[in-house]
């Protein structure tokens, strides 16, 4: 029997093309092996962890380990769907992440059109130095420095407010109400400077023709901003808001548990923080926590997706 491969010609180009590409690649070796170790290290920290995920289907035990242990299908998620904090968990959760999305995509967007409209070049760059600055304190230190200020009897807050009242106020650490504006408020002064610097970048891009036109026609700096400025930096702002969507139920681990304490545990008890005091605290459940991590993880793709797909009907804009 004659092989169907038989054309000489089809032939060599497959062997020229697979050539060509090799050659290619030899040529930009530099490039593809500085691209190579960032691949190395998502494959081995991000891809292939992804295979412990299986232990939230079965009840995981150290001497069975993650493919000897026994299989038990959705049992976890029953649990944690059952569990009587569950409401109060997801609750707090989608309360501090709703609130910290809003806030901090408004306050950055705001400052950079602010920053935009500022002439004098030293006032602009003394304001973004100042607003940058804080992104760079460790979160360790974030909640030291607020434990000072704020602290009722030696801090800040305690002293000014005993000046005016004649009493020592109260401690905003053990208001529970109180801890959903720490968290966030903490978190503008934090990072609302560094988040403004991808919108300042968009406005530079802004076109001067559009303002001189809008100038002519007598259009004020407000009327430019709303009819310029704000349409430059649209696409930028609804990726923006896809990528923070993305993350609405994945609430920082780190400064939660720092905040948190027994006065305010009703609102301060979130996923992240939950899965921990279930994965390494008394009476330790791995299947357990990889669950409720699991179905946090799928929460977010839902909404990543969901946003994208509102995005890519409302505007041209969209991450794929």
């Amino acid at each position: 029997m004659k092989s169907k491969n038989n054309n000489p010609k089809k032939n060599a180009v497959a062997v020229s093309g697979g050539q060509g590409l090799w050659k290619r690649v030899y040529r930009a070796r530099q490039l593809y092996l500085l691209l190579a170790l960032p691949l190395i290290y998502l494959i081995i920290f991000k891809y292939v962890p992804m295979l412990g995920l299986q232990i939230a289907f079965k009840d995981y035990t150290f001497k069975g380990g993650i493919w000897g242990s026994e299989w038990v299908g959705l049992k976890h998620f029953k649990k944690f769907f059952s569990d009587t904090n569950f409401k109060r968990i997801l609750v707090n959760t989608l309360r501090v992440s709703i609130y910290h999305l809003v806030v901090n995509f408004f306050i950055p967007i705001t400052l950079a059109l602010c920053l935009n409209c500022l002439r004098n070049q030293k006032l602009k760059k003394a304001v973004q130095t100042i607003t940058y600055v804080p992104h760079f304190i460790s979160v360790v230190v974030l909640i030291g420095m607020m434990n000072q200020m704020l602290n009722p009897i030696i801090g800040i807050y305690g002293t000014i407010s005993q000046t005016i009242t004649g009493s020592r106020p109260m401690d905003l650490f053990g208001i529970p109400v109180a801890f959903v504006h720490l968290y966030v408020w903490s978190g503008v002064w934090q990072n609302a400077g560094f988040s403004s610097i991808v919108y300042i970048a968009a406005l530079s891009a802004s076109d001067q023709d559009l303002h001189e036109a809008a100038q002519i026609d007598g259009a004020t700096r407000l009327q430019r901003v709303r009819y310029v400025d704000i349409p430059t930096i649209l696409p930028t702002a609804i990726i923006m808001l896809i990528l923070n969507a993305g993350k609405v139920m994945t609430v920082g681990f780190e400064k939660v548990f720092l905040l948190q304490n027994n006065l305010n545990l009703s609102y301060s008890e979130v996923i992240s923080t939950y899965v921990y005091k279930k994965a390494f605290g008394t009476g330790s459940n791995f299947s357990y926590s990889t669950a409720i991590d699991m179905f946090n993880s799928i929460i977010n793709l839902i909404l990543i997706c969901s946003v994208n797909q509102i995005s890519k009907k409302v505007s041209d804009s969209s991450l794929w």
